[in-house]
């Protein structure tokens, strides 16, 4: 049985990864973890966060607020990549299951656009860990953003 093909989306705003890594760029919270922005695309966007005792657990695994924050961050700027250029995005709900300990030298969390609607977008979100160029996925959340329009994305 072959799986079908990712949806095609196509941004109502051609600067889209701009607008993208500009609002990241604003987060102090993902600095304050050390994440930063990966690989943009129309419907796609990626998380990478670094391993650092600050985002550890006792144990010494990422901690699952870490690997919540990139997840939900990575769907949102999925969902942000198809909104128009004067909107704004607010996550709405997520649920996550970490299903392996967070464990390696980075997290990377991919966020990939489901379906796009006019208010309500849905998101899929998968969380690798990484160590020595192998990937263990130890993540899967789904999230439902809000589009608000004529909001800007810029702190007033």
């Amino acid at each position: 049985m072959t799986l079908p093909a990712a949806p095609a989306f196509a941004p109502p705003d051609p600067d889209y990864e701009a607008r993208v890594r500009d609002s990241f760029a604003r987060q102090p919270f993902m600095a304050h973890l050390g994440a930063q922005i990966g690989a943009v695309g129309p419907g796609r966007a990626e998380v990478l966060l670094p391993q650092s005792e600050a985002v550890t657990q006792q144990h010494g695994f990422f901690h699952g607020g870490a690997v919540g924050a990139i997840a939900d961050t990575a769907g949102g700027y999925a969902a942000f990549t198809l909104f128009p250029a004067d909107s704004t995005i607010l996550t709405v709900e997520y649920k996550i299951n970490i299903m392996a300990p967070g464990r390696g030298e980075r997290l990377v969390a991919l966020g990939e656009v489901v379906r796009s609607g006019r208010t309500l977008t849905v998101v899929k979100i998968d969380v690798f860990a990484e160590s020595g160029g192998k990937r263990v996925h130890c993540a899967t959340a789904t999230q439902t953003l809000i589009c608000l329009m004529g909001r800007s994305d810029v702190r007033t």
